[in-house]
């Protein structure tokens, strides 16, 4: 069987994160670990993260860092997180993300950061053919729609076109990702965690460049 992975997957929105977590988590039979899809569960669940994240969301303000960061390292306390790993999707999105992650997965450590890189003319132009399902978050487009009327191939929800992703909107998502991931990125740089893969081309041929890249992270830690 091929062995776990403890990887981090980085990416401003419309890089394809959500597809190669996806694939990732089939390849290397880990969860996929989605902090996106945690807090959906909170709120539809009304537990008490749930309500306050709600609040919050309602107020226009952002999930602080402790709240994200509690449903992570309860999640990753979890017996298939600590048996085989996980894919990390959506956190770390600062360094004290990052820092309280380190604690969290202490002492096995991540294997690898991926970070991918779209340019941000593919990305404006991925966000505005984007359909979202409104119960699941799954994701679809005009090019690659579900199977049946807008409607949800995996929960039955209803697949919209988010208010949000208009050219403004997107274009300050991204500005303020690249605010906040910047220094991000540099402090993965210095602990020699992090590599850069190019998010463009088939889905394919994307998961064949990150496993490549973990299959040449793998072969340098045999030979250290």
């Amino acid at each position: 069987m091929i062995p776990g992975v403890r990887l981090v997957v980085l990416g401003k929105q419309g890089a394809g994160k959500g597809t190669q977590c996806v694939r990732l988590s089939h390849h290397y039979v880990v969860p996929h670990v989605s902090t996106g899809d945690m807090l959906r569960g909170e709120v539809k669940a009304k537990t008490p993260l749930g309500v306050r994240a709600e609040s919050l969301m309602d107020q226009g303000e952002l999930i602080p860092d402790e709240m994200v960061m509690e449903m992570v390292q309860v999640r990753l306390s979890e017996r298939d997180t600590r048996g085989r790993g996980f894919v990390l999707d959506g956190c770390p999105r600062t360094i004290a993300q990052a820092k309280d992650l380190d604690e969290i997965v202490h002492p096995f450590g991540l294997e690898l950061v991926v970070d991918l890189n779209v340019p941000t003319d593919l990305v404006l132009k991925r966000l505005a053919s984007r359909r979202v399902c409104v119960d699941c978050g799954a994701n679809y487009s005009t090019a690659a729609p579900p199977m049946v009327n807008w409607t949800c191939d995996v929960c039955g929800g209803e697949v919209i076109q988010r208010e949000d992703d208009t050219e403004e909107a997107i274009r300050r998502r991204l500005d303020l990702y690249e605010a906040e991931t910047a220094p991000l990125i540099t402090w993965y740089i210095e602990r020699d965690l992090l590599v850069t893969i190019a998010g463009t081309g088939s889905p394919d041929a994307v998961t064949r460049r990150v496993v490549g890249a973990i299959d040449v992270r793998r072969q340098k830690m045999r030979l250290a």
